[in-house]
């Protein structure tokens, strides 16, 4: 095990009816003005904003309000919110949503504060300064409320990039598995791809000797393959999507993680999918994590072996390790199959004739992408190539 720092200082405050408490929990982390910052029909519909702003107003906290972010959340709104957070002399970020929305808000939370654009923060300039946030989660999938994460969409040219600092760690949480309960089927298995994906993206270590946080991952990709089709069954099913809800907390705020190398390179070939044809993120890494697994498997079957067996239930079979392997690939990928998520280029409504615009966004040039593997651009062609073609 590498050394390691871990610095995790958000409150998380879960369960039924928790964001009625939001306006104490403002004034808690040192909030008088607050940024409400939201999506558009659920919130609003659901009722859910205007609890938020009663609690708000009962503590005596004033706010401003800017809502329409979008899955992949972009640029323009971010520059709408860091003036409309500058003028209005705010001093904490609220989201209301899920990680589209907690991204949103992290990005003007670190753009208020900036004196350049803040798109710099997104091109490896570091973030030194940014307003708190705390946030109430509407969706179990990205882990940004427990994050020190963002990735944020550039709409000219559609360039999808992420930044981080502990600085953007959400001071409170507000998780209650209730406002999850009417998300379409869909929404809810693209959540869960992306929290599974979390966790792979940590699993897969060419550090040796991880034994706790190799079971911690297990144990969470357990709880996701138990679960959600429970919830793509049954919406209103309280228990599972509690457990769903703080298993994406638990997939991404690196207690998973430490003292590991991790890989990152299915989120980075994912996020030019979604960047160009603006597909869901959950949905692209259905498509990209089980065609990256295929690709580089062979590099270390044992550990492939692992997830197979531990994760999947696949018996192992020691005269030939690399079918055990596969098939928990397979099962991997019959598992999003089954909870409706696509599986190949066609499926997600990508096109294999954009694999060269696909590999030019990226920007690996003639270098290599580190990771498990690393991967130069004839590899990420393949792995591209075999999501074209994929199949159970």
């Amino acid at each position: 095990m590498e050394n390691f720092n871990f610095y995790s200082p958000t409150e998380f405050v879960f369960g039924k009816g928790r964001e009625n408490e939001v306006g104490e929990l403002v004034r808690k982390y040192g909030g008088s003005k607050v940024l409400v910052h939201f999506g558009g029909g659920s919130a609003v519909r659901s009722g859910l904003l205007d609890r938020v702003k009663a609690s708000l107003e009962k503590s005596g906290v004033s706010y401003c309000e800017l809502g329409g972010v979008q899955p992949n959340p972009r640029d323009t709104l971010v520059y709408k919110g860091i003036e409309l957070a500058r003028n209005e002399g705010v001093d904490m970020l609220l989201a209301v949503g899920g990680g589209s929305v907690i991204d949103s808000s992290k990005a003007i939370a670190a753009g208020v504060l900036y004196d350049g654009d803040f798109w710099d923060l997104y091109s490896g300039t570091p973030i030194t300064k940014a307003l708190p946030v705390g946030t109430v989660l509407t969706i179990a999938a990205a882990g940004s409320e427990g994050s020190p994460n963002t990735v944020i969409t550039k709409e000219e040219g559609m360039i999808k990039r992420g930044s981080g600092s502990d600085l953007l760690r959400p001071k409170f949480s507000v998780l209650d598995p209730e406002l999850t309960q009417t998300l379409p089927a869909y929404q809810t298995a693209c959540g869960a791809t992306d929290i599974m994906a979390h966790v792979f993206e940590r699993y897969f270590t060419n550090t040796p000797e991880v034994e706790i946080t190799d079971r911690l991952c297990e144990a969470v990709l357990l709880t996701m393959v138990k679960e959600t089709p429970r919830v793509i069954k049954d919406p209103d099913n309280y228990d599972a999507r509690a457990n769903i809800m703080w298993a994406g907390m638990v997939a991404h705020n690196n207690i998973c993680g430490v003292g590991r190398a991790q890989d990152w390179n299915s989120h980075g070939l994912e996020h030019e999918l979604s960047g160009l044809y603006d597909v869901a993120h959950g949905a692209g890494l259905a498509v990209i994590m089980p065609a990256w697994m295929e690709y580089v498997c062979t590099h270390d079957i044992e550990r492939f072996c692992m997830m197979a067996t531990r994760v999947f239930g696949v018996d192992m079979n020691f005269k030939d390790p690399e079918s055990t392997a596969r098939e928990g690939i397979r099962r991997f990928r019959q598992f999003l199959k089954g909870i409706g998520m696509p599986i190949n280029f066609a499926e997600l409504g990508a096109k294999a004739e954009d694999i060269p615009t696909l590999i030019e966004k990226l920007g690996i040039g003639n270098g290599k992408r580190a990771g498990f593997v690393e991967l130069d651009r004839k590899d990420v062609e393949n792995i591209y190539n075999i999501a074209v073609n994929a199949k159970l």
